[in-house]
């Protein structure tokens, strides 16, 4: 024989049903609230570290501009110092 009860939740103790209290529900709508603020963080956290990223390139991209025009200026000024050797 089976017991027409196996297919329920857990009563806890045996001849009596389990039911939902009001602080048991209160604390249940706390948590999946707090879960929401946890996904929400969780997803400007990752906004932020996207955006952080672009910034990070963006200055690798200046870093390496300005090093550019001073290497460019170095190389104009030693051309203009050296001038090529020609025929006398």
């Amino acid at each position: 024989m089976s017991d027409p009860r196996a297919g329920h939740r857990d009563p806890g103790r045996y001849g009596f049903e389990a039911f939902d209290c009001a602080p048991a529900l209160r604390l249940e709508a706390h948590e999946r609230v707090s879960n929401l603020h946890v996904e929400g963080l969780n997803r400007r956290a990752e906004k932020l570290e996207a955006l952080i990223d672009k910034l990070e390139k963006r200055l690798w991209l200046t870093v390496y501009g300005v090093v550019a025009v001073i290497l460019a200026e170095a190389f104009q000024s030693i051309m203009t110092a050296a001038p090529l050797a020609g025929p006398p």
